[in-house]
């Protein structure tokens, strides 16, 4: 019958239309959570999981667990001191000699023929210590007192010191040794003959590029030599003669105070004056 034929035909599709309903609704549920378990997956990362983790702090007590090294210093009837290799491995030079050492169990040695010891001892008692003798005073232009060394300096042997310990640091890459020698050398009271030896150990062994020291002697001879060359005429043309750098820099200092001085006096006439200070022979470097 018509009535049936219509009922028949319309079910089907009111069944079909349920069907895929539900369907729909099961999937949007189980896409849903997929959706979330990804969502989570992406978040698992641990914040700042980029950053670098920082190394362990080294104490002291490490360095001094660590293998001893012999240093053989000087030539011929060599002296020997030891150190540890982690603090002695502080200076870029020794960690590439230490990390030469073949780990055979043999006795881990280093020659350092071209130093004395006393160098090298202020050397390892800075790298033990960050300090060497004499100490400087806290807030003062001054060393400690030293029993064993005149007050002031007539051989050159205190400006020496530093000297040497300076230009070890340097071969040796020790920045902070370097600079703390350096600023002991302006603490010393000297003589001109003290200064001259001072001078020609300078500018023998430093670069002609190492204004850091070099600089501070050739400024002070620059404004002394009017006064300290007459105590030691002969050392000083000598020691310009051996390094005409030094001579050359003494002259290039004096000639431009000269200007300076020249040009002042015309931007300032009324400040000017006839009269000439008075002259000291004071070596000292903490004028």
């Amino acid at each position: 019958m018509p009535t049936d034929q219509h009922e028949d035909s319309v079910e089907p599709t009111g069944d079909v239309e349920m069907s895929e309903t539900q369907n729909t609704q099961e999937t949007a549920p189980e896409a849903t959570q997929e959706g979330e378990e990804n969502e989570n997956a992406d978040n698992t990362e641990l914040p700042f999981a980029d950053s670098e983790i920082a190394e362990p702090r080294v104490t002291f007590a490490n360095y001094l667990m660590s293998p001893i090294v012999t240093l053989l210093i000087g030539s011929g009837d060599q002296s020997i001191l030891s150190a540890h290799q982690g603090l002695l491995t502080q200076s870029p030079y020794f960690k590439d000699i230490c990390d030469s050492l073949v780990e055979d169990g043999s006795p881990r040695q280093i020659e350092l023929p071209d130093y004395d010891i006393e160098t090298v001892g202020s050397f390892l008692e800075y790298l033990y210590t960050g300090e060497y003798f004499p100490k400087k005073l806290p807030g003062q232009r001054v060393l400690e007192t030293d029993p064993s060394v005149p007050s002031v300096d007539n051989s050159g042997d205190q400006l020496l010191k530093h000297a040497r310990i300076y230009t070890l640091a340097e071969k040796f890459g020790v920045a902070g040794l370097k600079g703390l020698s350096s600023s002991k050398i302006h603490c010393v009271n000297s003589t001109a003959k003290g200064e001259i030896a001072y001078a020609r150990y300078v500018y023998a062994y430093t670069s002609n590029d190492d204004t850091t020291i070099r600089a501070p002697v050739a400024s002070f001879w620059a404004t002394r030599s009017h006064t300290l060359r007459a105590e030691a005429e002969e050392e000083f043309k000598a020691l310009c003669l051996e390094h005409p750098q030094f001579g050359y820099d003494v002259l290039t200092r004096v000639l431009d105070d000269k200007l300076k001085r020249e040009r002042n006096d015309k931007m300032h006439p009324a400040t000017s004056s006839g009269r000439k200070r008075a002259r000291h022979s004071s070596g000292s470097r903490a004028d």
